[in-house]
């Protein structure tokens, strides 16, 4: 047990729907062992803990810590997508952090977030201070862990977007169906980079497939002549379509923007794909009177707490309580895990996994997965995801 037993807790990255639910859980679980001191929160990431900008989350009142469940996206203690690069930003974190008595770290965040998490243990240590740092995982793209899915079976923050595009496209099918003899042809655009997670999740809106619903994923390899050819073919044998793509569909030049830890940013590039592909298949022509159409969710998708998935909720605050039990009784290193148990009915186990392990993964859509037309998904990703989703709406009143 570390000497100095303050905690901060800090978030980095694109929030999620449920991403402070998890911060909940943390500072619930905190309150529950008493080895634990005063509980912080570092204001927009690590760039807080930087600039000692701490939020003492032990001097509120359990029904505000209670509000999180349902406070969407990051606006509670903020979220960054600042990487530490230079002796001095280690070196600052560390002098803080031993300024404030704190012996726990606790990272809520995807694969980056797990490597700086990692990061700032390693350093810790070297400089002497005796430092917890545990890993929650977070990512509405779903791509932290490995291709086996042994490591995390899928990430928070995934559920509550799937289950977003599994009701946008319900809604896109009644818009194409009216509109079809103007507009046939309708291209919305997933968020998710090059990973194809959150634009498969299409599917869970026409599970047993009954719209002319056609899902194009970076990893499916298609150029923009195929996928033009393949939406005049929908066209000819049913009249309209329904086209979801990644954003990180490679549809040449878009000019697109970097941000410190050299992804593409996509929803702050000049032009988008969903654009691209429209203006491509219009100026090709369609085999069919009207045009092509367009729209691009944006940050919508992961800040509409009325579309989140209670499944995901619910798994959201248990990997946080995870966290905590291991910073408590394991020790440093680890990243709170999520595994599906075996057997018919879905079912998850909580476990861990060494920060070594996720930090800087990403993981793909799995081949297996897209189907043969290259434009869908299979089955065997419905029964992955769908469980994911759940039934019921969230109640988002004070009492929910």
């Amino acid at each position: 047990m570390p000497k100095a037993n303050n905690v901060v807790v800090a978030q980095s990255g694109g929030p999620s729907p449920v991403i402070n639910n998890s911060l909940r859980a943390v500072v619930d679980a905190c309150r529950s062992y008493s080895r634990f001191g005063s509980v912080y929160a570092g204001y927009h990431g690590i760039e807080g803990v930087l600039k000692e900008e701490l939020l003492d989350l032990s001097a509120q009142p359990p029904e505000e810590i209670e509000l999180l469940r349902t406070t969407p996206a990051a606006g509670s203690i903020g979220t960054c997508r600042y990487k530490m690069r230079s002796r001095e930003d280690f070196d600052r974190v560390v002098e803080v952090l031993r300024a404030h008595r704190v012996g726990y770290f606790f990272y809520i965040g995807g694969n980056d977030s797990m490597d700086t998490a990692l990061q700032v243990s390693r350093l810790a240590h070297e400089r002497g201070l005796d430092l917890v740092a545990t890993g929650v995982p977070k990512t509405i793209d779903n791509d932290v862990g490995d291709s086996g899915f042994r490591l995390i079976d899928h990430t928070p923050g995934y559920g509550s977007v799937a289950r977003y595009w599994a009701l946008a496209v319900q809604c896109a099918e009644e818009e194409n169906k009216g509109s079809c003899p103007a507009d046939p042809v309708l291209v919305i655009q997933a968020m998710g980079r090059k990973i194809g997670f959150i634009a498969a999740a299409a599917r869970l809106g026409d599970p047993v497939r009954q719209t002319p619903l056609m899902i194009c994923l970076a990893e499916a390899g298609l150029c923009l002549a195929e996928l033009a050819d393949l939406i005049s073919d929908k066209l000819r044998s049913e009249g309209r379509a329904i086209v979801v793509v990644n954003e990180g569909l490679n549809v040449g030049e878009i000019g697109v923007s970097i941000d410190s830890f050299g992804h593409t940013q996509f929803s702050a590039s000049q032009m988008t794909v969903a654009q691209v592909v429209t203006n491509y298949v219009n100026a090709a022509g369609l085999p069919v009177r009207g045009s092509a159409r367009c729209q691009v969710p944006g940050t919508d998708q992961r800040t509409a707490m009325v579309c989140a998935s209670t499944v995901d909720l619910n798994e959201a605050y248990e990997v946080g309580r995870k966290a905590v039990e291991i910073a408590a009784e394991t020790g440093n290193g680890y990243m709170a895990t999520l595994l599906r148990a075996p057997g018919p009915e879905y079912a998850v186990t909580y476990d861990k996994v060494p920060l070594d392990a996720v930090a800087g993964s990403e993981r793909k859509f799995p081949p297996a997965w897209i189907s043969a037309s290259r434009l869908d998904v299979t089955d065997e990703f419905v029964a992955y995801a769908r469980p994911l989703i759940g039934e019921n709406w969230v109640n988002v009143s004070k009492t929910g």
